[in-house]
């Protein structure tokens, strides 16, 4: 396993890495997302496993259950299960303002689909769901 810097969250089963530098909004994407019903895989360093061609997400544990909340700290959340990563979210200044589909991304030798958001002026949480449900990876799948 290696540890990637990035959060995730499972929703509806379904993976979602969220990846971008530091202070891009990753936990605050989060954070909205679980409001929405996500449920916390990892927050600021997950581990990866490559598992018969699927991207395996894990809470990291010495982080597991915690999630940065600006102004707050660091607070306790429950953690879900691994999940299969079914979509890549880049958070970015330059994401494109259309796609005609997501791009294939590489992580440890598994190619993933991603898309680029722009992270201004809030967390895009809805685009999350609707870019998980037009071009995510069809899932859930059990992988302990």
């Amino acid at each position: 396993m290696t540890p990637h810097i990035a959060t995730c969250v499972a929703i509806g089963g379904r993976g979602v890495l969220i990846e971008g530098p530091p202070g891009s909004g990753k936990s605050a994407l989060a954070l909205a997302l679980i409001d929405r019903g996500a449920v916390l895989v990892g927050d600021d360093g997950v581990l990866l496993r490559s598992i018969e061609g699927r991207l395996i997400a894990l809470p990291h544990p010495r982080t597991e259950g915690l999630l940065e909340v600006r102004n707050l700290g660091i607070l306790p959340f429950p953690v879900g299960d691994p999940v299969e990563i079914a979509l890549l979210i880049e958070l970015r200044a330059d994401a494109p303002r259309y796609i005609e589909a997501a791009q294939a991304v590489d992580r440890q030798g598994i190619v993933v689909p991603a898309v680029s958001l722009w992270p201004e002026p809030a967390p895009p949480a809805l685009k999350v769901e609707l870019a998980l449900r037009h071009f995510g990876r069809p899932g859930p799948g059990n992988w302990t």
